[in-house]
């Protein structure tokens, strides 16, 4: 193979790709066989097989037990609203986004104490093994799962206060911003990082997506007076859903 060369399973997979791209494979459409690629493009069956392993890992095409392989339905993506501070009322950006009367958004939350891994007590400057409150939510848009979510918060600042619960009480629900104000903890910074990589097994369990697909990671950390007082990882499926900030001008 010359330099630039692309290897013949990345042509025959491009190729294919292009096809289902351009809709002459339209979503629903069973995949040619690996005996018809194989004749077609003048390959062999090890080529032939992956190049179609090259289209279901990009998440183009997907397996039908007993069936054969079939071009996924390619959806739209839609905005998730990121913002770092909120307008008077306290809502977060998905539930300002949910008010909406067009949108049918609902949440789910669970939270209970645990220890701090390493990679956690990093973010939020305490030791490995300190106790924090753990908040996991699943939110979603239509029924359909969209946003997964992870928070910590540590209980040696929020333990034995009325917002150590993230969604009881007075202010559950309202935001870590006005949460912690009400301890006298003044949030005056927020940073978020954001990447990607493979979901894990459980996320897109739980997002209904296809083992190998991407997922776009939001590392959130709140801070105040440079100490953090809130961390989170956001999970997004990337393949339905793109991250739009809105950052006011200053």
């Amino acid at each position: 193979m010359t330099f630039g060369e692309q290897p013949a399973y990345l042509r025959v997979a491009g190729d294919l790709r292009k096809k289902i791209v351009d809709g002459l494979l339209p979503p629903h459409t069973r995949l040619p066989s690996q005996a018809r690629i194989r004749q077609e493009y003048g390959v062999s069956d090890t080529v032939a097989l992956e190049a179609r392993k090259v289209l279901m890992a990009e998440g183009l095409v997907e397996g039908r037990s007993g069936s054969g392989t079939y071009v996924r339905e390619r959806p739209v993506p839609r905005p998730i609203a990121r913002s770092g501070y909120r307008p008077a009322g306290g809502a977060t950006p998905f539930r300002q986004e949910q008010a909406d009367g067009e949108v049918r958004g609902t949440w789910e939350s669970r939270s209970e104490q645990a220890e701090a891994s390493g990679a956690v007590a990093e973010r939020l400057g305490v030791g490995p093994g300190e106790r924090v409150m753990c908040t996991r939510y699943v939110f979603r848009e239509g029924g359909e799962p969209m946003m997964l979510s992870t928070s910590w918060e540590p209980l040696a600042l929020t333990g034995r206060t009325p917002v150590m619960l993230p969604e009881e009480g007075p202010l559950g629900g309202m935001g870590v911003v006005e949460r912690m104000a009400a301890i006298d903890v003044v949030v005056d910074n927020v940073t978020e990082e954001v990447g990607a990589r493979p979901g894990l097994a459980e996320e897109l369990l739980a997002l209904g997506g296809v083992p190998g697909h991407v997922v776009l990671v939001v590392q959130r950390t709140f801070y105040a007076s440079g100490r953090p007082v809130e961390t989170a990882d956001v999970v997004v499926p990337a393949d339905r859903y793109r991250v739009a900030y809105h950052l006011p001008v200053r």
